[in-house]
């Protein structure tokens, strides 16, 4: 049975590479946003519309991701997936298409994601945004980290979906 995968995690963590890796294992649709966003709006990560943008591009991506799982193929959501509802809002989904759920949390420490960040907006690679340490500071602060109970079904305590913690 095919797969709706979910990458969780803050910029920086290591998600669109995991995703990448997965995309190729799984023979699997990518959808990443920040790749259509900064085509469709240049890097507007400081700009008010940003948030709105990137809303309007996943909604389309999600029609997308629904219409290639009722075709029996895995997709990938690279979303970063920071609140719980969320998360679960796409395992509720996932079971409404008959489709099986799988969480890849990339767990990093602070100081790591920090690093990172550093690192990230000096090369500023194709597809990423450039995200200041301020903003990063407030991700931090709005991220819930993934909980063991998002996967299950409480009605029939079953398991709905995996979690991978990839730190």
């Amino acid at each position: 049975m095919n797969t709706l995968h979910l990458m969780v995690g803050l910029p920086c963590s290591g998600k669109t590479t995991k995703a990448k890796i997965l995309e190729k294992e799984y023979n699997a649709l990518l959808l990443t946003p920040d790749k259509w966003c900064l085509r469709l709006f240049g890097d507007d990560t400081m700009e008010k519309e940003h948030d709105k943008n990137h809303e309007n591009v996943e909604e389309i991506q999600w029609e997308i991701a629904k219409r290639v799982l009722s075709l029996g193929i895995d997709v990938i959501l690279d979303f970063g997936f920071w609140g719980k509802a969320e998360r679960i809002y796409f395992r509720n989904k996932a079971k409404e298409l008959g489709v099986n759920f799988t969480i890849h949390y990339m767990d990093i420490p602070k100081e790591e994601l920090y690093k990172r960040l550093e690192e990230r907006n000096k090369e500023l690679p194709e597809g990423v945004f450039t995200i200041p340490k301020e903003e990063m500071d407030k991700y931090i602060k709005i991220f819930q980290p993934v909980e063991e109970d998002e996967l299950i079904e409480k009605a029939n305590n079953r398991t709905l979906g995996k979690w991978h913690n990839c730190t």
